[in-house]
């Protein structure tokens, strides 16, 4: 029988995430051993007291002394304790650099693939045919500009600096040469008098 819950995901804890919590884990007790210590500290310093105030002095001697020697152990833990946080940090420090080797790992593994599709000679090709499309161009301005007079260039600056301005204009157009109105539209001028004859004069005819 298949699966109901598909493929169980890999577990992705490492040796070192073990490794930290079992530290945090001895650390975490150390603690609570410190609490019960305390505790039993303040309880026997009490009982010291209530021994001497019965007159029991040999009893409370004893019983400091035990509170010392815990007093002793509190310190040891203390030192314990620091050596474990101290370990902690270094090992998720030590994580942490793997994960920055892996990361250039495998930003060296790609820049090894994209040289491998761009080599050196390739990109000098690139370069020189770059270079030689540039000079080219280069020649074809030169030539256009030496084809061109100073006036002319001066104009193609005067038209763009229009263009850019919006002021452009559009050429003059010459207007058509109208026959003059003579001063007195009744009277016709006197070569057109002279082409027609008197209406008389050609009936007398």
């Amino acid at each position: 029988m298949g699966n109901l819950f598909g493929k169980k995901k890999q577990s992705r804890v490492t040796v070192q995430d073990k490794a930290i919590l079992q530290l945090k884990q001895q650390r975490d007790k150390l603690r609570q051993y410190q609490k019960k210590i305390n505790l039993r500290l303040e309880t026997d310093r009490q009982l010291a007291r209530q021994l001497l105030r019965e007159g029991k002095k040999e009893k409370a001697l004893l019983l400091l002394k035990k509170k010392r020697y815990q007093e002793n152990l509190l310190d040891k833990t203390d030192n314990q304790i620091s050596n474990l946080e101290t370990m902690v940090q270094d090992l998720e420090f030590a994580q942490i650099e793997m994960k920055v080797l892996d990361g250039l790992k495998v930003g060296n593994e790609c820049l090894k693939k994209m040289h491998e599709i761009m080599s050196i000679e390739e990109v000098e090709r690139i370069m020189d045919e770059t270079q030689d499309a540039i000079e080219y161009q280069r020649q074809i301005d030169d030539i256009l500009a030496g084809s061109l007079s100073q006036d002319d260039e001066d104009a193609v600056l005067a038209e763009l600096e229009a263009i850019t301005q919006g002021d452009v204009e559009l050429p003059d157009v010459p207007k058509e040469q109208l026959p003059e109105v003579p001063e007195h539209p009744e009277q016709e001028p006197a070569r057109e008098r002279r082409k027609k004859k008197p209406e008389r004069e050609l009936l007398a005819a």
